[in-house]
């Protein structure tokens, strides 16, 4: 069962949205502050997490890139903020979605499965070496390649944390070399034609690759632009 993290301090909402998801079949854990959030990130282990920006003992989009940094699971916002500032900023901060109170449930359902769907499809990454006596899969250890089941880039053996953003478009950069892909392209594959985001965040998130996978940022060896298109992925 998905266990959900739904970090929400106004009472009726989140007593709607841990019923509803009860009633889909979600194990959900509701907690109403920040503090509490963190501590049930170790303690629960969810599979998503529902954030509202607006906290007693917190609030902003800075909020969302403190949790962030402290799990690579899919985070949903929910926020009273209709501004697209306010979305860019959340997105830009790690957010993988953003719905903006009231919403409808179904929607939110939807976008959780979306998000979730994107997460479990990922498929093992492996290089296949053959002897006289056996096949033998394995991980490639040096150069860059994906550890499927801790979500992370592994760079000359050594494990790159990113956001679950960052892993999806490296993730499809890896699987389609030398492909040049479009910033619409990469917004598709990585929200969904549904979700909010826009070219603005695909770059920030090909900037912040950049800087945790190249030597130098300024001159990428991995990632590469191309000019009035978009991206593509050297192997």
């Amino acid at each position: 069962m998905t266990r959900v993290l739904v970090i929400e301090d106004d009472p009726i909402i989140g007593e709607m949205l841990t019923l509803y998801l009860t009633e889909e079949q979600f194990d959900v854990q509701r907690v109403e502050s920040a503090r509490e959030g963190k501590f049930a990130l170790d303690s629960y282990q969810p599979d998503i997490l529902l954030l509202d920006l607006m906290l007693p003992d917190a609030s902003g989009t800075e909020l969302c890139a403190e949790f962030r940094q402290l799990t690579a699971i899919p985070i949903i916002v929910i926020s009273m903020k209709p501004s697209v500032t306010v979305r860019i900023q959340a997105i830009s901060s790690g957010a993988d979605d953003f719905l903006v109170k009231p919403f409808s449930m179904q929607e939110l359902k939807v976008r959780m499965d979306a998000v979730l769907r994107r997460t479990s499809s990922a498929k093992p990454l492996a290089v296949v070496y053959k002897n006289e006596d056996s096949t033998i899969a394995t991980e490639v250890q040096q150069g860059l390649t994906l550890d499927l089941e801790r979500r992370t880039i592994v760079l000359d053996g050594e494990h790159i944390e990113t956001t679950f953003s960052e892993y999806e478009i490296m993730r499809l950069f890896y699987q389609h070399p030398n492909r040049v892909f479009s910033r619409e392209e990469l917004i598709n594959a990585v929200r969904g034609i549904d979700s909010f985001i826009n070219d603005r965040a695909i770059d920030v998130h090909v900037t912040n690759l950049r800087r945790k996978l190249e030597k130098n940022p300024k001159e990428p060896q991995f990632i590469k632009t191309v000019w009035g298109v978009g991206y593509k992925f050297i192997r």
